[in-house]
């Protein structure tokens, strides 16, 4: 294989790997899908490297095999209901409720538990777009850059940017936070 396929392999693995891992609740599952993927894509490789949206094509397919993979369990990835769903909302909502904690300020603060703040996010991060959620299980619960998020989804760096604080002010509002003074993200 050409270089270019292994850059290209490095850049998106771990994304992939962890994505797939909070979705399938199983870390050897996740290898073997991601590992799998990444076979079809290196046989395919010679068409794909001249195309110029090869990371959104590779982010799309990954994710359709995520999907599936669910499918073939029983599981939707739609659905609250399923632990890997859950797994992926706990994951992505420890770092946002930090960040809420340390940059809004709730009306009600002192009426309003962790448990109770936290069971709110859940249901709010269910109700938000699959890109908006995408963007924040990449950017705040994995912690890529919105550079590096940009690359593996195969959108525009403000894309990310705007799409990402649009989630975060959302996830604000619904759970009763002043979002004026919202934090720019990198």
């Amino acid at each position: 294989m050409p270089q270019d396929f292994w850059d290209f392999q490095a850049r998106y693995d771990r994304a992939c790997l962890e994505y797939s891992r909070i979705h399938l609740g199983d870390a050897a599952a996740a290898r073997r899908l991601v590992d799998s993927t990444f076979l079809y894509l290196a046989a395919i490789w010679p068409r794909l490297r001249t195309m110029p949206d090869r990371g959104s094509y590779a982010w799309a397919l990954f994710k359709q095999r995520v999907h599936g993979e669910l499918a073939d369990q029983g599981r939707s990835p739609a659905t609250t209901e399923t632990l890997a769903f859950a797994g992926a909302i706990r994951a992505a909502t420890e770092p946002l409720l930090a960040s809420f904690r340390a940059s809004f300020r709730a009306e009600h603060d002192h009426e309003i538990t962790e448990l109770e703040e936290g069971l709110a996010l859940h249901r709010h991060m269910a109700r938000l777009s699959e890109r908006q959620f995408d963007i924040l299980v990449l950017r705040d619960a994995l912690g890529f850059s919105a550079k590096d998020t940009a690359l593996i989804m195969g959108i525009s760096e403000a894309t990310v940017r705007s799409i990402h604080r649009t989630a975060k002010t959302r996830l604000a509002t619904a759970m009763g936070y002043r979002s004026d003074d919202l934090p720019e993200t990198e």
